[in-house]
């Protein structure tokens, strides 16, 4: 398996599955601006969308988009799924509500923004966070436990972090204990991010 990331992007969620299944995989950061990797390589021959994450497969197939990226290391990796007969459900129902109503939110910082436009993405963020927080089930948002979708809130909350974004106090007890965790610490490092 080989998973192709940017820095401070989304991909930073399947780095941390990986790293915390100890599991065997290569990497290559990517440069999202030029579209050209690590190695030299055009990224546009991995995937013609341009962007992050790309896991490839041992197989050669290529699986792109952060929420099946995500769902399909649950699969493989089931000890950051969720159990139960509306177990995946449940995962791809928070997997789709931290891209659509987080992830996308924090356009306006990424993309040069006016301060009314990050004033506005703020409030949203921090109004969906907490919505999030009032769902929490234990230590993480499923129970005792991280999922994938931890792994997704965790990059969201480093966004935060990084534009002054207010985390709710449920939320910012997820990331503390996330960031806290080797597999956390070793990616982000892996990263240049720590």
């Amino acid at each position: 398996m080989k998973l192709y990331y940017c820095p401070w992007a989304c991909s930073l969620a399947a780095h941390i599955v990986l790293h915390e299944v100890g599991a065997p995989f290569a990497n290559e950061s990517v440069d999202i601006r030029t579209k050209i990797t690590a190695s030299g390589a055009d990224f546009n021959s991995v995937t013609r969308k341009g962007y992050v994450p790309a896991l490839r497969l041992d197989d050669g197939e290529i699986v792109t988009e952060n929420i099946a990226v995500l769902d399909y290391l649950a699969d493989v990796y089931p000890q950051f799924g969720l159990d139960g007969p509306l177990g995946r459900t449940r995962l791809v129902e928070a997997l789709a509500y931290i891209s659509t109503e987080l992830h996308k939110s924090f356009k306006p910082f990424w993309h040069n923004g006016t301060d009314e436009q990050k004033a506005a993405a703020s409030a949203y963020i921090t109004a969906r966070m907490r919505y999030l927080g009032d769902t929490i089930k234990g230590d993480y948002l499923f129970g005792d436990q991280p999922t994938v979708a931890d792994f997704y809130l965790f990059v969201n909350t480093r966004w935060a972090e990084r534009f002054g974004v207010e985390i709710p106090p449920a939320i910012a007890a997820i990331h503390q204990r996330l960031n806290a965790r080797p597999a956390v610490q070793a990616t982000l490092r892996a990263e240049g991010l720590a």
